[in-house]
């Protein structure tokens, strides 16, 4: 009687050249939603061969502001996991909308005073950033439009600052600020400005 030989242990996900963390904006399904697809696609166009992982980060994008907080503390230990586990990946962070407000404070290199959002969050280890070879924000909060919901400026930490690009359609009331056309939040990707930011991106990796 013959007998077949066992299977082999199923291998480990292989570590990916690149890898995309992108927070989806409010209200959004899980995923990372449409502006963070149409990024996936075309930073993947940009890349040729090289292989591309995707995360998209796990929180609620309610309407409920503060349960961004998920958000943050989700993608911050996934960052850092993946920075150890797979030291030669080249990580992107990206968010739209209120995931551009995740990201950006998920970059920070200071925990501000008193601040609910914030709380029991630490900065990630500065020698993460050398892992991070991007950072796309569309569409975020503007200091005024946070005050308006009173949390603190979405400010990108000074080791993150010089690899990030931010963009903003103009009369998008949510980072331009002002009454704004509601309309104009959802035109990045008509607008061009995925396109720039994989631009921005795939040079950089």
């Amino acid at each position: 009687m013959l007998l077949s030989a066992p299977a082999p242990p199923a291998a480990a996900e292989p570590c990916p050249d690149i890898e995309v963390v992108f927070a989806r904006g409010t209200t959004e399904p899980p995923g990372v939603g449409r502006v963070g697809q149409s990024f996936v696609d075309t930073l993947r166009s940009h890349v040729g061969s090289k292989s591309l992982g995707v995360y998209p980060v796990n929180y609620p994008a309610t309407t409920d502001f503060p349960t961004a907080v998920d958000g943050i503390a989700d993608a911050g230990s996934h960052v850092e996991h993946m920075a150890t586990a797979c030291p030669k990946t080249k990580m992107v962070l990206g968010g739209y909308s209120q995931g551009a407000a995740v990201m950006g404070f998920v970059t920070t290199n200071a925990v501000p005073d008193g601040v609910h959002l914030m709380q029991a969050l630490q900065p990630m280890p500065a020698e993460v950033a050398s892992h991070v070879a991007a950072v796309t924000l569309f569409g975020k909060p503007s200091t005024e439009f946070m005050s308006i919901i009173n949390e603190p400026p979405v400010t990108v930490g000074p080791l993150y600052a010089p690899k990030t690009i931010e963009l903003c359609v103009p009369g998008d009331p949510v980072c331009a600020g002002g009454g704004g056309d509601p309309l104009a939040h959802r035109r990045y990707v008509e607008a061009g400005m995925v396109d720039q930011a994989a631009d921005f991106a795939a040079t950089r990796i």
